[in-house]
């Protein structure tokens, strides 16, 4: 029996979200599972799948007077007929249309859930998640826990310091993410100006970079912080790391902490809902309040003083991944979350492998 899973993700070129979608949608045809795969139009996100083996179909997803995506959504179902339609981000949920098949979406955040009315079921990416879907009113047997997992070469040489004029031997600390209000980076900035010496590298791109840039230049660290962009390979720039930080006001799950552990990268984080469920103070890393830069400062200070400590934290977060967050693990909890839908829809057929 080979179930058959469509997945459609309607998001933005960069994000935490869509990364993990490409993983995800990887790693499941990797694992033989049939898929077909609708996205947003984005070259470069259909030439990574198709790279990888997939063949995506690619849909404006646009606004309130795009007529055709629902449409053509209707017509890639009829033809591929899936037992599962798994969807992403509100607007590809809102445009799915109802057909005989389950539809599941992926929350990876406390999002209204007007969009996913049209569902049967859902999923979390965190238990608080979960547990925010039954308290607004969602089937506790409809609301699934599945983590995220994180993928990084952990053969990766260290990205070169000198290619960003980082002294070889000078304290660094990395941060990845969208430069955006709510994964505090200014506050990061504040904390590095309270530790002399540290470099920082912010990887990332948003909103608020150049507000950043010019905070950073006005806090007298800009010659020891550099922007590097939009990374979509993370592993060398973990693997340079002797901090990593993730200072977010927001943050449902935190995949930057999963990858940092998977590369076994010291960690600091702000204790918003993911990081704080996720890590375990003083063990697998050390959490500080949201929005307090001289603790964050006092913490990867600790962290740069007290390496062996700071070793045996990252490989307590390594054995941590391991156990749940590895992608054998996650790819596992997708498959028998599929075969039990399947199983509920009349008529299952098969399929040549």
């Amino acid at each position: 029996m080979t179930i058959r899973v469509m997945q459609a993700m309607a998001g933005a070129e960069h994000g935490g979200a869509e990364a993990f979608f490409e993983r995800l949608v990887i790693a499941l045809h990797r694992d033989g599972l049939h898929q077909h795969v609708l996205i947003r139009r984005n070259p470069a996100r259909a030439e990574r799948l198709r790279a990888a083996g997939l063949i995506p179909v690619e849909l404006p997803f646009g606004g309130a007077f795009d007529f055709t995506t629902k449409r053509q959504f209707a017509r890639e179902i009829a033809k591929f007929k899936p037992h599962v339609v798994m969807t992403w981000m509100n607007r590809a949920s809102l445009m799915c249309p109802k057909g005989d098949f389950v539809h599941l979406a992926r929350l990876g955040g406390y999002y209204d859930l007007k969009y996913y009315r049209g569902c049967d079921h859902l999923i979390g990416n965190t238990p608080d998640i979960v547990d925010y879907l039954v308290r607004e009113g969602w089937d506790a047997d409809h609301a699934h826990y599945v983590p995220n997992f994180a993928e990084v070469d952990t053969n990766a040489a260290p990205m070169s310091r000198a290619a960003h004029y980082t002294p070889q031997h000078a304290p660094l600390v990395v941060a990845l993410g969208r430069l955006h209000e709510n994964k505090a980076f200014d506050v990061l900035l504040r904390a590095i100006s309270k530790v002399p010496d540290a470099y920082l590298w912010l990887a990332g791109d948003g909103p608020e970079r150049e507000k950043l840039e010019a905070m950073a230049l006005s806090l007298g660290i800009k010659p020891r912080t550099r922007f590097l962009g939009w990374q979509d390979d993370v592993s060398p720039l973990l693997a340079a790391a002797d901090v990593f930080v993730c200072p977010s006001r927001h943050e449902p799950l935190g995949n930057v902490v999963l990858e940092a552990w998977a590369r076994g990268a010291p960690v600091v984080a702000a204790e918003a809902q993911g990081p704080g469920m996720l890590i375990d103070h003083g063990k697998t890393g050390l959490l500080v309040p949201v929005d307090d830069a001289a603790a964050m400062a006092q913490a990867i200070a600790w962290m740069l003083s007290n390496r062996d400590a700071a070793q045996a934290m990252a490989a307590a977060g390594k054995a941590a991944f391991d156990a749940e967050f590895r992608a054998s693990v996650v790819i596992s909890r997708y498959r028998q979350l599929f075969e039990s839908l399947a199983a509920s829809t009349a008529g299952l057929d098969t399929v040549e492998a």
